[in-house]
């Protein structure tokens, strides 16, 4: 019988992994890829999720794209890494387990998909997280070199930034329903464009 791995709040941290200043103009969808990072990180407000972003080289690529609203997050914004390596499992990352032990799954967004998106994603794989890699919320320079397969193959899970958020907040008669349910409102139109432009190339789902 397959492994099933289900998102649950108290276990799950997202990762956002590079969406820097110097890409804006590099990367296929960049404007409907921040669309569905907002939206992520609106739902991480709402269901109390942890956020870890890494930087690649800030000082030459520059910092996370100002248009992601990393300031509403305050605490849940518990780290931003800056990294050298085309990966994001980095000393500083390995670390925030032991801040975090009742971590079990990753969700993962961000660029370049088929470089540090893949690797990271592989990494926390053989770390022995449970990955949820956001379809839609990861993209590369190349609209087609997206490798979803590759990750799905090697273990990890392919949701939709729609599903995943479904997931996490899994009951409606809780009290913060209401307020999860104005934003699956509120970025209705968001979630059919990015769908329309990112999910078009990606018959993995």
């Amino acid at each position: 019988m397959p492994a099933v791995s289900k998102l649950v709040p108290d276990q799950t941290v997202f990762f956002l992994c590079d969406v820097q200043t110097r890409f804006k103009n590099l990367i296929f969808g960049i404007d409907e890829l921040v669309l569905t990072i907002n939206k992520m990180l609106k739902v991480a407000k709402v269901v109390d999720i942890p956020v870890v972003v890494t930087e690649q080289n800030p000082k030459g690529l520059g910092s996370t794209i100002p248009d992601i609203d990393l300031p509403s997050l305050g605490p849940l914004l518990v780290a931003t890494v800056e990294k050298g390596l085309f990966f994001m499992m980095t000393p500083e990352v390995k670390a925030i387990p032991h801040e975090l032990p009742q971590i079990r799954s990753v969700v993962l967004s961000g660029i370049e998909s088929q470089v540090c998106v893949l690797q990271s994603a592989l990494d926390f794989i053989e770390a022995g997280y449970n990955v949820h890699v956001i379809a839609d919320g990861v993209s590369s320079s190349n609209k087609e070199e997206i490798p979803l397969a590759r990750i799905r193959q090697s273990g990890g899970y392919i949701n939709t930034s729609e599903s995943a958020a479904f997931q996490l907040q899994r009951n409606a008669s809780v009290p913060g329903f209401k307020s999860f349910s104005n934003v699956m409102k509120e970025e209705k139109d968001h979630t059919v464009r990015t769908w329309q432009k990112l999910l078009q190339h990606r018959a993995v789902l």
